[in-house]
């Protein structure tokens, strides 16, 4: 027995309740019996409240429920919902006690039938992204000035006008091979896929040097196409750099990851593989202007220097003249300074010869000079060693009257003590001192016995 029959047995009788009772017994079985699940309908009187709360009416061809989806989770919806737009939203069935009405509260919103999609656009797009399809190290460099530009996208496409227009703008002389094949529906991968190994194959023949994969904005079913597994190794296998501009700003499809750049739009596509015409106008025209100011600077200044040259340029014949007239100053100055010289010298060679003769010495002055100091040297030399001898034989008289030798031979003796101290005073003497006694033959050691005064 559910709350709301228990409350019903409870009640029956004169036992009466609100209508706020009422409703809450109501929401509570409900709640109780319908969980958080899965519904789809179709929007209708969708309103937008500046609370950032959404109100509508979910219906089918046979009922309708009124929703709310509140502000926090109605942010994380990424796209816009609008009235007649199929839906499938998770929501809880409940009451709203205050109005007795039955509502559903929505927690999360999706488009009908693309819950499959989006499963399988991650599971692939992990797939790739682990095989290294995504990696940037693989990306190649857009080409600045590309011989040709292909495209792949359908012949009847705006996205193609859009491309077409853009190039032409910006650079219309670079020719566009179209390859094409239907961007959307049943086959369209398989295609697109072709297409651009048509492309790749035939690079060189046709000189493309970048592709672009291009189709205009769209649901993401009709987008499908290039989250196809064959367009993505398509376009990983391609020859040339790949350039994707595929719905707009906000669409992401697998081919975006695995090209080699994206773009927002076919529009910014065709902007990034092409150069700007009238940029580069700007660039010629001021590099030309630069060129133009180098070379009138450079000019003026070869001028400048030719000028100069020109006034240091003289004709040979007067070069030849000057030359000859410095040769002949150079010559008279040679001359000149070679009397001026030989002039010095002679006056210079005279006044030596009349110094030399000044001071030549008379020869045979000096020789009779040098004999008679010769002789006078000789008389003297003579005088000398005659006084020498003189003083030589008194010395040796004088010497021979001091020798002590002499006086010994004449009876005197010499005492001194043991130190060899000579004895001159007896009272110098101790008693039993023993001193030596020196003869004129030999010596005697004695001991003193007695000291005698002076005689």
């Amino acid at each position: 027995m559910t709350l709301f029959e228990e409350r019903a047995v409870a009640t029956t009788g004169a036992t009466v309740i609100s209508v706020s009772e009422l409703n809450r017994l109501a929401r509570a079985a409900i709640e109780r019996n319908l969980p958080l699940t899965w519904v789809t309908g179709e929007i209708s009187n969708l309103r937008r409240y500046d609370s950032g709360h959404w109100y509508f009416t979910l219906k089918d061809a046979a009922a309708q429920v009124d929703c709310v989806m509140f502000r926090q989770k109605a942010q994380h919806v990424e796209w816009a919902p609008a009235d007649g737009m199929k839906v499938e939203v998770r929501a809880l069935a409940t009451v709203y006690e205050a109005r007795g009405k039955y509502q559903l509260n929505i927690e999360a919103m999706r488009r009908a039938g693309l819950g499959a999609l989006y499963e399988a656009y991650e599971r692939l797009k992990a797939k790739l992204e682990a095989e290294g399809l995504f990696a940037e190290t693989r990306k190649r460099e857009i080409p600045e000035f590309p011989r040709a530009i292909g495209v792949v996208t359908s012949p009847q496409a705006a996205a193609l006008r859009d491309v077409l227009t853009t190039l032409k703008r910006r650079m219309p002389r670079i020719p566009v091979v179209i390859y094409p094949a239907p961007v959307q529906g049943e086959g369209a991968a398989a295609k697109i896929m072709q297409a651009i190994a048509t492309a790749s194959t035939r690079a060189v023949h046709d000189q493309c040097d970048v592709l672009i994969v291009c189709r205009g904005g769209g649901s993401i079913e009709d987008l499908w196409s290039f989250n196809e597994e064959i367009v993505a190794r398509a376009i990983h296998a391609c020859a040339i750099p790949v350039v994707t501009g595929i719905g707009h700003e906000t669409d992401f499809t697998i081919a975006d990851f695995v090209a080699d750049a994206r773009a927002a739009t076919p529009t910014a596509a065709a902007e990034m593989v092409s150069p700007d015409r009238e940029e580069l106008r700007a660039q010629i025209t001021q590099l030309r202007g630069q060129l133009t100011r180098v070379m009138r600077r450079t000019l003026e200044d070869h001028m400048q220097k030719l000028d100069y040259l020109q006034r240091r340029l003289l004709h040979p014949g007067e070069r030849i003249a000057e030359r000859q007239r410095h040769l002949a100053h150079l010559a008279s100055r040679f001359t000149g300074a070679y009397n001026h010289t030989f002039a010095a010298r002679e006056w210079t060679l005279r006044t030596s010869i009349q110094r030399l003769n000044a001071v030549r010495p008379d020869l045979r002055g000096l020789e009779r000079s040098t004999l008679e100091s010769a002789r006078r040297l000789s008389d003297a030399m003579q005088r000398f060693l005659e006084r020498a001898q003189s003083r030589l034989v008194r010395a040796e008289a004088h010497t021979a009257s001091l020798n002590p030798q002499l006086m010994l031979e004449r009876g005197y003796s010499i005492a001194e003590t043991v130190n060899g101290t000579i004895v001159r005073d007896a009272a110098a003497l101790a008693m039993g001192e023993e001193i030596r006694v020196q003869f004129a033959r030999g010596s005697v050691q004695v001991a003193v016995k007695r000291v005698v005064g002076d005689m």
